[in-house]
């Protein structure tokens, strides 16, 4: 997709958000710009092409085995064999053949897998054995037939659809078992086809029980056909109105995906994990990125502004802990509302599509949800596909899709900065400077004005802090050299003048007392008269 920066702000053309086949619906970059149904119809037409070149390699093989054989057959004399040991050899090989040629196309061995079916036809070839074309075509053919596309299941498959498997037994929970009670429920109201529908989907998990060794993607392609199988069913062979195909699949999908989810969320065959890793690290080297850069109208010190952006971080990371894909969706969609709202409060007048998108990368910037990459490729492989090629729910989803790819592909250009200052961000030495007030073009929102002017004000509250830090620590240092500086210059006058204590002086005695030792006193002072 085409993602252009505009005055620090991202712009995606909405009609890039649609299937490029032009069929109206929305696509997905999982599946390369197509909605689901049309890659469905590229995915079928390249499988079959696959199948109809696997199957005529079959037939040559088989055709140059038949000629080896024939000619073994010749040089060494069939002759000395007996029509009824030959018959019975011939028919353990038979079976033998359609084992190894249904081994051949498993999805578990599908890679290589020319090569390792030309060397078992040579080494069976060497052998002498023989194969049934018709017989093999037939046995190709239930292969890749799914069990819900008969025309009218067994009673031994009905009967062993209604015994659940030790697995589902062995794994069953107070969620499955509380959503199988609701979805019994409500299959009630729908009378005879509510028992068919049952039916279905028990048989539908009993096969993907057996599925276990297929790709994530084979799975999903049966989940999708079994979706499109009920759905057509439940309009043309039993005639029920659109809005409630519409609940039913809605329940059908809660009943198969809450017991399918530990078999096929972020399955160790696939690199789901190591994509959610790369997203998380990404996100967090990114966490320098501003609402300013992402020009996102969104002014957080408003209370209600704040009070909705809270909120859609915490439903996207909700989205995690929900099992049933459209309860995801459900999440992604509250998440986008809540954006809304917040653009509507701040700007004073309703979003737009051009306001959404930044603000859902800022939301995702800042909650960096959990298993991001796991969740979206959950919901592509296993939601309903009527809900992710129309509705709110589609397009809320395709503009996340479109926020991840922005945030894997996000650089210096995207951002209207010098490649030396983002690998500066990027590498944690420096973090982006505060603009000033004076250098705002004049069509910058008053938020972002207000948003900058508080950051001013934190960072000359930040150095303010920094230089009384510093300042005491002076403070408390200058005590200490002052107080080793007294008691130094305290020691030093000691040590000068030594403290020296003399013995107790007698009492003098009162002048008037008799006292041959006062005798010795001078008289005392007589006035004298002085003539003039």
């Amino acid at each position: 997709m085409n993602l252009k920066s505009e005055r620090r702000g991202i712009h995606v053309d909405q009609s890039e958000l649609l299937c490029k086949k032009g069929c109206g619906y929305y696509g997905n970059p999982a599946w390369q710009g197509f909605c689901s149904k049309c890659w469905r119809e590229e995915y079928h037409k390249a499988r079959q092409k696959q199948i109809q070149e696997d199957w005529e390699l079959a037939e040559r093989l088989q055709r140059e085995e038949e000629e080896a054989y024939a000619s073994s057959q010749n040089t060494q004399g069939a002759q000395s064999l007996t029509f009824s040991k030959f018959e019975e050899k011939k028919t353990n090989e038979k079976t033998r053949k359609v084992t190894t040629v249904k081994k051949f196309f498993t999805a578990s061995s599908r890679t290589g897998a020319k090569k390792v079916a030309q060397e078992k036809i040579v080494k069976q070839g060497q052998l002498g054995r023989e194969r049934n074309a018709d017989n093999i075509l037939r046995d190709l053919k239930e292969i890749f037939t799914p069990s819900w596309e008969l025309a009218s299941p067994t009673e031994a498959e009905i009967q062993e659809a209604k015994a659940p498997s030790p697995s589902i037994n062995r794994q069953a929970s107070i969620e499955t078992d509380r959503v199988s009670k609701e979805f019994i429920e409500f299959l009630k109201t729908y009378h005879k086809p509510g028992q068919d529908i049952y039916k279905q989907c028990k048989l539908f998990l009993d096969a993907m029980n057996h599925k276990r060794d297929l790709s994530i993607e084979e799975q999903s392609e049966c989940a999708q056909d079994f979706y499109q199988n009920v759905a057509e069913k439940l309009q043309t062979r039993w005639k029920v109105p659109p809005e409630k195909v519409e609940k039913a699949m809605d329940q059908i999908e809660k009943y198969i995906m809450t017991r399918q989810y530990k078999y096929v969320f972020c399955p160790e065959t696939t690199d789901d994990e190591k994509k959610d890793l790369a997203v998380q690290k990404r996100i967090r080297a990114l966490h320098w990125v501003t609402p300013q850069m992402l020009c996102v109208p969104v002014n957080e010190e408003i209370p209600e502004v704040s009070d909705m952006v809270v909120k859609a971080i915490t439903d996207i990371i909700e989205m995690d802990s929900k099992r049933v894909p459209r309860d995801k969706l459900a999440c992604i969609t509250k998440c986008s509302k809540h954006i809304f709202n917040a653009i509507k409060i701040t700007k004073n007048e309703p979003a737009s599509a051009d306001d959404f998108l930044p603000t859902l990368i800022y939301i995702v910037l800042k909650g960096n949800p959990p298993r991001l990459q796991s969740n979206i490729q959950y919901i592509t492989r296993f939601c309903n596909p009527s809900r992710l090629m129309t509705g709110e729910d589609g397009y809320y989803f395709t503009n996340l899709c479109c926020a991840v790819a922005f945030i894997e592909k996000l650089d210096a250009q995207s951002l209207n900065l010098s490649q030396e200052d983002f690998d500066r961000f990027m590498t944690g030495q420096t973090s982006p400077k505060k603009q000033e007030s004076d250098s705002f073009s004049p069509d910058v929102c008053l938020g972002v004005k207000q948003m900058y002017k508080n950051l001013d004000l934190l960072s000359q509250l930040n150095e303010r802090q920094e230089r009384i830090v510093n300042e005491a620590k002076k403070l408390e240092k200058d005590l200490i050299d002052w107080t080793d500086g007294i008691t130094k210059e305290v020691q030093d006058i000691v040590e000068k003048y030594p403290l020296e204590i003399k013995p107790k002086n007698q009492a003098l005695a009162a002048i008037d007392s008799e006292n041959v030792e006062n005798d010795k006193l001078p008289p005392p002072l007589q006035p004298q008269v002085y003539a003039g």
